[in-house]
């Protein structure tokens, strides 16, 4: 593959994304000092792309809401869930200090790692998956059963 189609190929690639590469091919962005941070716009970017893709696909047989109250309720659910995915790297860094000074570059690595991939997405997806079917995509019998209320008009 010639240099300028390999040089075009990291303009579009993903793990270049918010920054620019440096000679040596390695990203630099300008949340790298900022973990916490560059998790939570990660979600929020994959969020708004998940909101189109679990409606038309990972629950189009469910029932379901009006339009805007299941955006409302999904993106209320999903914030709850960027909360749930940042927690355990919060608590890692600051408040278990496994960030530089304190420990390695390697240690610090391996807890970032553990505690945003791993334990921060398991709570997250499965807290958001949960409440989806529950309250955002509701089967139509379920949703059926909720009891009407009765709209009073005040004049």
């Amino acid at each position: 593959m010639s240099e300028t189609m390999q040089q075009r190929l990291q303009l579009f690639s993903v793990r270049h994304i918010g920054g620019h590469a440096r000679g040596d091919g390695a990203p630099v962005t300008v949340l790298s000092p900022k973990p916490v941070t560059s998790k939570v716009i990660a979600v929020l970017v994959a969020t708004l792309f998940s909101y189109v893709l679990n409606r038309e696909w990972s629950f189009r047989t469910r029932g379901g809401r009006q339009r805007h109250s299941e955006a409302t309720l999904y993106f209320v659910i999903s914030g709850i869930g960027v909360g749930l995915y940042s927690a355990p790297l919060w608590v890692s860094r600051y408040l278990l200090h496994l960030q530089t000074p304190y420990t390695s570059r390697f240690v610090e690595e391996i807890a970032d790692f553990t505690a945003a991939q791993i334990v921060g997405l398991l709570l997250g997806m499965a807290f958001r998956w949960w409440a989806f079917r529950k309250w955002v995509f509701p089967t139509e019998q379920s949703h059926e059963q909720e009891p009407e209320r009765d709209h009073v008009r005040i004049s």
